[in-house]
């Protein structure tokens, strides 16, 4: 019964990654992102380096969806019944260990003050993508697994 829940949360944590991932392209192409490339973009380049745009691509589409993913998992494992707020309080750790540790391996600062100062744009623009994962989480787990 465990391991099904771990695989719903990890399917529903992609399906998250999926709808925040779609909102973070939208506002890369229009302009109205602060970040000078996206997040798993830039991590993929830091650890591994340059390398061929389809190479950086294809790692960090896989990286950022099977982490989503395994965070939604380890929701579900973790927790017998899901709650809506369950998965808005996951985006929002993930929010916080993206701002304390992430933004700052990549030079960006805490909350991405580094690169657009204050307030921090990315921060706000990063909480909103969050926001959204727990969001589908919260709710796709809960409405489709009930007591997961």
């Amino acid at each position: 019964m465990e391991n099904k829940r771990i695989l719903k949360g990890f399917v529903w944590g992609v399906i998250a990654t999926v709808g925040m991932s779609l909102i973070m392209i939208f506002g890369k192409l229009s302009g109205l992102s602060p970040m000078p490339k996206p997040i798993p973009v830039a991590i993929v380049v830091r650890v591994f380096g340059e390398l061929p745009k389809p190479a950086v691509m294809t790692l960090a589409i896989i990286l950022h969806l099977v982490y989503g993913g395994f965070w939604a998992g380890v929701l579900g494992g973790v927790k017998r019944e899901i709650y809506f707020f369950d998965g808005i309080w996951l985006g929002i750790a993930l929010w916080l260990l993206m701002q304390i540790i992430v933004l700052p391996f990549l030079g960006w600062g805490l909350f991405g003050i580094a690169l657009t100062g204050i307030p921090p744009k990315i921060a706000i623009g990063t909480f909103i993508l969050h926001i959204v994962y727990g969001f589908v989480v919260g709710l796709g787990m809960r409405a489709r697994t009930g007591t997961v």
